[in-house]
């Protein structure tokens, strides 16, 4: 952090500290984790915990068809010609849109060369255009300086995830720490240089196609609405197929919200749930979110832009700020600002500011 940015977010924590804790609320109950957002249907079992993932292979799957498994596979619009194997294979990426992305640097492509070949590339998981999954993070337009904060949090115990299984966090971790200051460095980089285009479209409805679970991501299994939302944001491939089978980069998402979720999740954005009573002002339960993100949400200097990212996401990050495993500095700032949100606040912020459209500050 340089030292003219210093005082700006100590000015920003102090907003938020003295307007969150003199002004809001008492904190709410204890808030049950989403697990919607970390991509489970049941509670973890009394000390159950995730492990790491195993190293990426492009061997073939004993329970597939080989001849299937090395077919050539094709998306429309791409030159590219890769089969399953190619396309599973986390340590060399496939890129089916070159022209969509600066080119693919080694630690995009390949991932930590300290880990060889057991490591896992950056553009796997986040995609070559960093848009993300649900999953994961979209880290396309991330300032660089926040991208590095985030890779320094993880790799010196600052970040970690609310919810014990979530694989995906620990090999982030390892990955963080296996790379060098160089790497982080490069990947945030090229993560900064992308724009954070439309990616998920979200739709209000009391009902939501019938989904399965793969790796932390529901996928549809049906078309037809026919499983109660009750509550929930259900964030799935628009294409079950042309993601999770092809990892087509252009194939976006859905977001299914309770209705009226977005309209609840622009007041509190907006004014923290302020209203006026009696002509007088009753406080919100948090703060505007444009008090550190911007009037526009799309970030400000090291400040990440949240407009348009992923709802999964969104939640995860507010409710894990709110269970004190984010543990950064900035992260801390913020805690009292989601002190007092709900299940149901979590949901209809994560709804609005996923509708927003994202733009590079």
């Amino acid at each position: 952090m340089t030292k003219f940015y210093r005082p700006l977010f100590a000015v920003i924590g102090a907003v938020i500290v003295s307007a969150a804790l003199a002004s809001a609320p008492p904190p709410a109950a204890t808030v049950e984790l989403p697990l919607w957002a970390y991509g489970f249907v049941t509670p973890a079992a009394p000390g159950e915990k995730a492990t790491l993932p195993g190293p990426p292979t492009h061997a073939l799957r004993p329970n597939e068809d080989a001849g299937e498994q090395k077919r050539p596979r094709h998306i429309a619009g791409s030159t590219g010609e890769f089969s399953l194997l190619e396309i599973r294979n986390g340590h060399d990426v496939v890129d089916w849109f070159p022209g969509d992305h600066p080119p693919l640097t080694p630690i995009m492509k390949n991932g930590p060369a300290s880990l060889g070949e057991k490591a896992f590339a950056c553009a796997f998981c986040h995609m070559p255009n960093g848009k993300g999954r649900p999953e994961n993070a979209p880290v396309a337009g991330l300032p660089a300086a926040y991208f590095i904060r985030q890779m320094q949090d993880m790799k010196h115990g600052l970040r970690a995830s609310a919810e014990p299984r979530k694989a995906n966090t620990l090999l982030m971790i390892a990955l963080a720490q296996a790379m060098t200051d160089e790497e982080i460095k490069e990947a945030a980089d090229y993560f900064a240089t992308l724009p954070p285009t439309p990616w998920i479209r979200v739709v209000e409805t009391a009902r939501v196609p019938r989904s399965k679970i793969v790796t932390n991501m529901f996928v549809p299994v049906e078309t037809e609405p026919t499983e109660p939302l009750a509550g929930r944001i259900m964030e799935m491939p628009e294409n079950a197929d042309a993601t999770e089978l092809l990892r087509d980069p252009r194939s976006g998402f859905i977001a299914y919200v309770p209705i009226g979720s977005v309209k609840k999740g622009e007041a509190l954005v907006a004014t923290g749930g302020a209203t006026v009573v009696d002509g007088k002002p009753v406080p919100g339960k948090t703060v505007a979110c444009a008090t550190c993100h911007g009037p526009d949400l799309n970030g400000v200097a090291e400040i990440p832009g949240i407009a348009g990212r992923s709802p999964s996401y969104i939640a995860r990050q507010l409710y894990d700020i709110q269970q004190g495993t984010r543990k950064s500095p900035l992260s801390q700032l913020m805690q009292p600002a989601v002190a007092n949100l709900s299940a149901e606040d979590l949901v209809a912020i994560a709804a609005y500011v996923a509708s927003l459209r994202p733009a590079k500050p």
